[in-house]
């Protein structure tokens, strides 16, 4: 089982279109063979600061994710909002086990 972490800065102009992209990403992406989770956080002091949190059940899982149309339409349509580049951090699913 494998996480990523993705932090991502959005111009503040942009939160709302931002938003809408990433929830027609995320209705395709629970869908997702080997999809565990695929959460989109908004921070409640800064809306401008997004966390996604994507957990697979496997490493060719979360790569497959990345070569799937509504990833590559979501990445290409948000990266013109982004106030900085994102940050993709893997983590390993230690707890719970039985996921």
């Amino acid at each position: 089982m494998i996480t990523t972490i993705v932090h991502v800065y959005v111009k503040p102009e942009h939160i709302d279109d931002f938003v809408k992209a990433c929830q027609a990403n995320h209705e395709a992406s629970v869908k997702e063979a080997g999809n565990l989770r695929f959460d989109i956080l908004q921070d409640a002091n800064y809306p401008a600061k997004f966390v996604l949190y994507e957990a697979y059940s496997s490493e060719e899982a979360a790569l497959a994710h990345r070569e799937t149309s509504h990833y590559l339409k979501w990445r290409d349509t948000v990266a013109p909002f982004m106030a900085q580049s994102r940050e993709g951090v893997k983590h390993k699913i230690l707890f719970p086990k039985s996921v």
